[in-house]
């Protein structure tokens, strides 16, 4: 049986999907209850109190492991002792691109240090480290309903986002065949794109122009600081605006393990045009 964290995001739903198809027995954990795909089991928990995923664990080979923001407010070690226990024997985790290329930030040393945790636990691990999310245009949605307009700053600093429909099918593969323990994958897309280009794409997919509108550095600060703790909201800012080499680089590891090349932003925008319109 596989126990998926997270189960009702982005990733977390269509990994899922993907593994009830496959014929894998899944149980699906989040912080509330949802439904989910026939044949799914679903169990209400907290990571926050490890305790509580104890009844999904049960009869568990393998966990995927996906935490709310960079999980500084996790007790790793607990949560690990816990699915041992319970007799899991593989660990997949959804870390971030930044855990490796900023491990010292405020905003991503969490995710590194859970990282180890993850490496030291005993366990057969897998790391997933994707880049930035397509989806995290979704943040655009209500502007670009309402007036046609999207807001970001750098509006031409351009990084490979990735699909997570992509980051759910390499988990898939990852927790059903073996030959990925002890290995570290970066999950991004098929080309660095700008948020210019996106909204680009956005508009494409709506057959109606939309507005690019860029914002200083302060203005998009003060907006991302009303849902995002500051180390956060600096640390993304600063790949945003002055992305290293290693951020703005096409990982070749979702072709490799997928046979097939990542799905582009414009795929994403046109499969998600509704919450556009």
């Amino acid at each position: 049986m596989i126990v998926v964290t997270g189960s009702t995001g982005n990733v977390g739903r269509v990994l899922v999907r993907a593994l009830a198809e496959a014929g894998e027995r899944v149980t699906a954990v989040s912080r509330r209850p949802s439904d989910m795909p026939e044949g799914v089991t679903h169990h209400v928990a907290d990571l926050a109190d490890p305790e509580s995923l104890e009844p999904a664990l049960d009869g568990a080979d393998a966990l995927f492991l996906l935490v709310a923001g960079a999980g500084e407010h996790l007790n790793p070690r607990g949560i690990l002792d816990v699915a041992k226990a319970a007799g899991v024997r593989r660990i997949v985790l959804q870390s971030s691109q930044a855990a490796g290329t900023r491990p010292e930030s405020g905003s991503h040393s969490p995710l590194r240090a859970l990282e180890d945790t993850v490496r030291r636990s005993g366990l057969e691990w897998t790391v997933l480290r994707p880049g930035g999310f397509d989806s995290n245009a979704f943040a655009w949605a209500e502007t670009i309903r309402s007036r046609r307009t999207a807001a970001a700053p750098f509006g031409d600093v351009g990084l490979p986002t990735v699909d997570p429909a992509d980051i759910a099918e390499v988990a898939a593969v990852v927790l059903r065949e073996r030959g990925h323990s002890g290995h570290t994958y970066e999950i991004t897309g098929p080309a660095p794109t700008t948020p210019r280009q996106r909204a680009q794409s956005i508009g494409d997919a709506l057959g109606e122009p939309v507005r690019f509108v860029e914002q200083s550095r302060e203005e998009a600060r003060e907006q991302m600081l009303r849902f995002m703790p500051e180390p956060v909201v600096d640390g993304t800012l600063a790949i945003l605006g002055e992305p290293s080499a290693a951020e703005r680089r096409v990982s070749p590891d979702v072709e490799r393990i997928l046979g097939r090349a990542p799905r582009a932003f414009a795929d994403w925008a046109r499969r998600n045009a509704d919450a556009f319109r």
